[in-house]
């Protein structure tokens, strides 16, 4: 059975893709992972970076008996995802950016320059440390449509359109030990000269209301990557396979099933 991989970014973990494991599973041999510092993974003994990231992906697939398969992440998983096939080819048969960091000036309508303002730090880490919400403080939330919305519509386009278990998921995903430490990565390592080095068949993926990761970034990516094709889904903000799940499990099983022998869009 093919393997195919999943990764979540900043503030996410491996259930952010409970709506899609069970589709993929039945044909696919499905790895879903929370990144060092997220989720069940521990804290890592080295800086947390993108390259690191990268290189964790890698042994990973060594540890798994993974040669190669296709590759999905979201957020910054879609950034070390993308620095998985620049970095480590052969590891990737086919990628899938879902709402992918990485390009981006702006992130919560927030540009890098401010991120990176050691006057500002302070500020990015108190924020993560805030957004550690205690189990019983986040089933209320969950429980209570505005309260839901509040906490949510930064990630997700219509919050009460989630189930209140999947709900919880995501506000389980956040204030991690690496969040802060995610962050500055994520806004300190410029990959844009190197993204064209990206071979695989790649598939973009988008909500274009991402008020995590602006629209503009798909675009960005498709064109550096040759081989690339763009989804943008409506209404939709920074999970569309989680907000989307019937739209993007179809569109990621007709991505990995096609003959790419004669190239891409």
């Amino acid at each position: 059975m093919p393997s195919c991989r999943c990764r979540c970014g900043d503030s996410g973990r491996w259930a952010n893709w409970l709506a899609n494991i069970p589709h993929f599973s039945r044909a696919y041999r499905v790895v879903a992972m929370d990144l060092p510092g997220f989720g069940h993974s521990p804290m890592p003994r080295e800086p947390i970076t993108i390259e690191n990231y990268g290189r964790t992906l890698d042994a990973l697939m060594d540890r798994l008996d993974i040669t190669g398969a296709p590759v999905v992440g979201n957020s910054m998983g879609g950034f070390a995802a993308a620095e998985l096939a620049i970095k480590f080819p052969p590891r990737v048969e086919r990628l899938g950016l879902v709402s992918a960091a990485g390009l981006a000036t702006k992130y919560i309508g927030l540009s890098t320059e401010f991120f990176r303002r050691r006057s500002y730090a302070w500020l990015v880490r108190g924020i993560n440390l805030y957004a550690g919400i205690p189990e019983a403080r986040a089933e209320t939330l969950v429980r209570r449509p505005r309260l839901r919305r509040k906490v949510l519509e930064i990630v997700v386009r219509h919050p009460e359109l989630l189930s209140g278990p999947m709900a919880l998921e995501l506000l389980r995903g956040s204030g991690k030990p690496a969040a802060a430490d995610a962050t500055d990565a994520i806004m300190n390592y410029d990959y844009r000269d190197r993204v064209s080095e990206i071979a695989c068949p790649t598939l973009i993926v988008w909500g274009r209301d991402d008020r995590v990761v602006p629209v503009s970034s798909a675009e960005e990516y498709h064109g550096l990557i040759d081989r690339s094709r763009v989804d943008v889904f409506d209404d939709t903000g920074h999970v569309p396979m989680l907000e989307r799940p019937v739209r993007f499990n179809t569109a990621l099983e007709a991505f990995l099933a096609e003959d790419t022998s004669a190239g891409a869009e």
